[in-house]
């Protein structure tokens, strides 16, 4: 569970760092609040749940990293980033960037898709339309959804998460 913390706590410093930084720019600021146990529970009741809430999501993702499939969550991202591009020429240059990442042999963050999905993607991505990427975007989020999603939920970290700390003495003044 320490290791846990301590990857969840640099994942949660680093990308709020580079939000902040981003936000000064958009004039927003995001914190990460560790949630209460019944927020977190309620990530329990739907996938949706969890990927919806940003602390949710990001210890998701420090869970996908200790288990050497983070590349998962990170294409699921690109392809929910991918398909708000707005601009023809950012959609192609993005679609290729997503290719090359994600679907190509050998890529370096390649997923686990069948060949005929692949190969699928390649002709798509010719002419790339914001659905060019959604059968394995679907499949990958399927794969998520009924393998690292339970036993995300198993995990010590997530049931450390649900816990209710008992107040102490010291907490309430006494």
């Amino acid at each position: 569970i320490k290791d846990w913390k301590t990857r969840l706590s640099y994942f949660l410093q680093n990308s709020s760092n580079s939000n902040k930084r981003k936000s000064k720019k958009a004039g927003k600021h995001h914190n990460y609040f560790r949630p209460s146990p019944e927020e977190a529970q309620l990530w329990s009741e739907a996938f949706d749940e969890l990927l919806a809430n940003k602390y949710g999501l990001a210890a998701f993702r420090a869970f996908l990293k200790s288990e050497f499939c983070e590349e998962n969550i990170e294409f699921w991202l690109a392809c929910e980033d991918f398909k708000k591009t707005k601009s023809p020429q950012k959609l192609t240059s993005k679609a290729k960037k997503i290719y090359n990442d994600f679907i190509e042999k050998e890529a370096p963050k390649e997923i686990n898709i069948d060949f005929q999905t692949k190969n699928m993607i390649a002709q798509n991505i010719q002419e790339a339309t914001h659905t060019c990427f959604s059968v394995a975007q679907k499949r990958v989020y399927s794969l998520m959804e009924n393998n690292s999603y339970p036993r995300f939920l198993e995990s010590e970290f997530y049931q450390e998460l649900c816990k209710k700390t008992p107040i102490s003495r010291a907490a309430q003044g006494t």
